[in-house]
């Protein structure tokens, strides 16, 4: 399989290119999920459009038995990017900062795969291709791209779903895993702490939302270490505190913005209860707060049998010491409520170019190393295959 990806090179970074040039945002994804049908259309595989708003989904196979699902991603982020490739972003302000454009193309390849091997034989049941928007961001009505497109059925009848992620800090390659739970539940929160503000002269004739928080900060930063079973791994992080305008006045309202994340369900219903505790101190200092929280993705479970089939195709594709079984980490992925409905398991796949520049995700001038694209797609395509063959079930 990984040779016959090798031969398709060329397609897979034209593809790749095509839609890193033409980045499109959550639910906008319109050109990208045409492109996605007319290539699967011309690879003579049944389309479905419109899945999740902008989704797109294909399937082969017998029509019977067992499915597994592969699902890439397809939407971009609103940055400016850097760069002066000749696929860089035409559409400014809008770019390809995570790697979505190389899962797309690389689906994309491991569907040429399949429908090829689908012709030899020997199938047992079917695959099915989810080709899904808005990743990076929900709706204003709190709906992603994995919500939406669940929703709309496309994972009905699935017995296992597999994805991949391209890692540009890691070496272009190599192939890491992880059973379990390997990226977190992530939500953000809000609050106001509101006091009567005056004079900086005479603090003592109102009450100070600035000196609150000099309270109010010791607690939340004590959660983990002391609120939290130190068994299970979370983490409570700032972003914003902002108030005040001038040296001489007391400001009446200090805002303040944060991130929660955890693992575990419990850590997570419990986490913003002590957060709030920790801001209703202002109640004992003479102020007030306000508090929002909002929800955002589950924890993602990675089953460790379907992470098993995927560990042995890479293993035999790159050998072992290029397959790392290691902790990825609290960053967040859609894909979780996937792996919610169905077994499933993403592993991450290096993609580091080699010219010491730190091409981080979410950055205006992350690119990856190209060469691995018809590894992911041969790994996907491999595993998928065995399991419509029945060699992993």
């Amino acid at each position: 399989m990984l040779d016959k990806a090798k031969a398709l090179h060329d397609e897979l970074i034209r593809l790749r290119r095509d839609i890193h040039a033409h980045p499109e945002l959550g639910f906008q994804e319109f050109r990208t999920s045409a492109l996605v049908a007319d290539t699967l259309t011309e690879l003579g595989i049944d389309v479905q459009t419109g899945v999740g708003r902008t989704g797109v989904v294909g399937q082969i196979g017998t029509g019977s038995g067992p499915t597994i699902a592969i699902r890439a991603d397809m939407d971009a982020l609103p940055i400016l990017q850097k760069s002066d490739a000749a696929y860089k972003s035409r559409n400014p302000g809008v770019m390809h900062a995570c790697g979505h454009d190389s899962h797309t193309a690389m689906l994309l390849g491991a569907a040429h795969l399949l429908k090829q091997s689908l012709a030899d034989g020997g199938w047992q049941g079917n695959v099915r291709f989810l080709f899904q928007p808005s990743e990076e961001a929900f709706d204003e009505n709190g709906i992603s791209g994995a919500t939406a497109m669940l929703s709309d059925g496309a994972l009905a009848g699935v017995d296992a779903v597999i994805a991949l992620h391209v890692a540009s800090d890691q070496p272009s390659g190599q192939i890491r895993l992880q059973d379990g739970y390997a990226l977190a539940n992530v939500d953000s929160f809000k609050a106001w702490v509101r006091g009567d503000g005056g004079h900086g002269a005479y603090p003592h004739t109102g009450s100070d939302p600035l000196h609150m928080l000099s309270v109010i900060l010791p607690a939340i930063y004590a959660i983990p270490s002391r609120r939290i079973n130190p068994l299970r791994g979370c983490v409570v992080s700032l972003g914003q505190i902002s108030g005040g305008a001038a040296p001489n006045v007391i400001p009446n309202e200090v805002y303040i913005q944060g991130t929660i994340r955890s693992f575990h369900d419990e850590v997570r219903e419990q986490l913003p209860v002590e957060v709030e505790r920790a801001f209703k101190l202002a109640e004992q200092m003479g102020g007030s707060y306000e508090f929002q929280l909002t929800k955002g993705y589950p924890a993602m479970f990675n089953d460790a049998e379907v992470n098993g089939w995927m560990r042995e195709v890479a293993q035999e594709m790159v050998g072992e010491t290029a397959v790392l079984n290691t902790e990825f980490g609290m960053g967040a992925e859609d894909f979780a409520y996937m792996t919610r409905q169905a077994k499933g398991a993403m592993f991450m796949l290096g993609a580091a170019i080699d010219d010491g520049l730190a091409r981080h995700h979410h950055t205006d001038i992350f690119d990856i190393d190209e060469s691995v694209l018809p590894l992911g797609a041969a790994i996907l395509a491999e595993t998928a295959h065995r399991f419509v063959t029945g060699k992993v079930r």
